[in-house]
C-alpha cells in the first residue's frame, strides 16, 4: 500500500484541496479526507490544510507498518495508540523536533476525534482529564484546559543578526527587487509568505502604508519606513516588468519573467546570497526576529509590536522579548540614575 497527498486546484470551496489517497487504485482515505474538508470549511489556509495533510499521511504510514492494514476505525484503536505513535517518533533517526512530534500528535488526535466522536475509549491515557491553565502573562484567573499528550518543548532562542552580519549580508544584494523583499522583512518584520502574497495594490507609497495579508486571512496596516519606500519605488519604476498581474514580487528573468515568486524560489534566492555572504544564520524569519528585536530596544510597546508582528496572542510577541545582558546593565544604569537616593553619610 502507497498513500500519498494529491493537490487539486478545482476543488470546491465546502472540499480541501489536499486529499491523501491510496495509489495505484487512488482510493480516498476517507476519515482523513473528511477532517481537511471539515478545517476547509472553518477557512483554514492552505499551507495549513498541506502541513494537515502531510502530517496524517506520516501518522497513516506508521500506523500501516504497525497493524498491517490501513483500517482505521473505533474497535481497532486503542488507548496508547497516540502514545505508541509518539514513542516511535522519538526513537526515529534522525529524531524530529518536538514541535514537530507534539504537532503530529495533536492533528492526529483531532482527526480521530472528528472520525470517532462516540468513541469510548479514549486515544490517550488521561485524555479527559483537567488541568488549570494560567494566562501566558500571569493575569487573569486560572482556566480549565485539556490535558494534552505532549513531549517537552525546548525554549526557543534565537539570536538576532548583528549590525556587521546585516551589513554583509545586505551587501551582497544588487538589484532593487532584492533589496525591496530584505528590506520588508528587515524593516518592517514580515513573514517570508506575507511578502511573497503583497500585491501592488497593498502598497500605499504616498501615505507610506502597507496593507498586509497575514495568517489566517488577517489583514493588518503597517506604516512603511522611509527607506522601505525608496527601495519598493525604485523596485517599481525600474525593475517590475509591466503588464505582469498583480503581484508585486515577479521572476525578472526566464521563461516565467513576470510571475510571482514561489516560496522555493525565495528560498534559493536566500540560500545563495547567504552563501556568498558567508552570513549562514540569515534566514527570513531571523530578518524578522532582528525587527523586532531592534523595535524593543528602541522602546515600543508589546501590544503596538504585537501588532506590527501580526500575531494573534501576546504570547506569541513575547517569544521574541529577549535582551542581552549588556541590554540590562544600560537599562539598570539609565533606572539607577533616576531613583531617589539617600544622603550617604559623611566619612567617620
Amino acid at each position: 500500500m502507497i498513500f500519498q497527498v494529491i493537490h487539486s486546484k478545482d476543488a470546491s470551496n465546502a472540499q480541501s484541496s489536499f486529499r491523501v489517497i491510496e495509489q495505484p487504485m487512488g482510493r480516498e482515505v476517507e476519515w482523513i479526507n473528511r477532517f481537511l474538508d471539515r478545517e476547509r470549511v472553518r477557512c483554514l489556509a492552505e499551507t495549513t490544510l498541506r502541513s494537515y495533510a502531510m502530517d496524517l499521511l506520516h501518522f497513516l504510514r506508521w500506523w500501516v507498518s504497525v497493524n498491517h492494514t490501513d483500517a482505521v476505525s473505533e474497535s481497532v484503536l486503542s488507548a496508547t495508540v497516540l502514545l505508541d505513535y509518539l514513542r516511535f517518533q522519538a526513537g526515529q533517526q534522525p529524531k524530529p523536533a518536538a514541535a514537530t512530534i507534539n504537532r503530529r500528535v495533536g492533528v492526529v488526535e483531532c482527526a480521530l476525534r472528528n472520525a470517532f466522536p462516540d468513541a469510548a475509549t479514549p486515544f490517550a491515557p488521561g485524555f479527559n482529564h483537567f488541568y488549570w491553565r494560567h494566562s501566558p502573562l500571569g493575569y487573569g484567573r486560572p482556566r480549565p484546559a485539556l490535558s494534552r499528550l505532549r513531549v517537552s518543548q525546548p525554549k526557543r532562542v534565537m539570536v538576532p543578526l548583528s549590525i556587521d552580519e546585516v551589513a554583509h549580508f545586505w551587501s551582497s544584494f544588487r538589484t532593487s527587487r532584492d533589496l525591496a523583499i530584505v528590506g520588508l522583512m528587515l524593516l518592517q518584520g514580515l513573514r517570508l509568505r506575507e511578502v511573497i502574497a503583497l500585491n501592488c495594490e497593498d502598497v500605499i507609497l504616498p501615505e507610506s502604508q502597507i496593507r498586509v495579508h497575514g495568517k489566517g486571512n488577517k489583514i493588518r496596516v503597517l506604516p512603511l519606513a522611509s527607506d522601505a519606500v525608496l527601495l519598493l519605488d525604485h523596485y517599481l519604476r525600474l525593475e517590475r516588468p509591466a503588464e505582469c498581474g498583480l503581484a508585486l514580487f515577479v521572476s525578472l528573468q526566464g521563461p516565467a519573467r513576470g510571475v510571482r515568486m514561489t516560496p522555493a524560489g525565495m528560498r534559493s534566492l536566500f540560500r545563495y546570497h547567504r552563501r556568498i555572504s558567508e552570513t549562514a544564520i540569515a534566514h527570513p524569519h531571523r530578518l524578522r526576529h532582528t525587527f523586532a528585536s531592534d523595535m524593543i530596544r528602541a522602546g515600543i510597546s508589546l501590544p503596538a509590536l504585537m501588532h506590527l508582528m501580526g500575531h494573534a496572542n501576546i504570547s506569541t510577541t513575547m517569544v521574541y522579548v529577549q535582551i542581552s545582558p549588556r541590554d540590562v546593565f544600560e537599562q539598570y544604569a539609565r533606572a539607577v540614575a533616576q531613583h531617589i537616593r539617600p544622603t550617604l553619610p559623611g566619612p567617620l
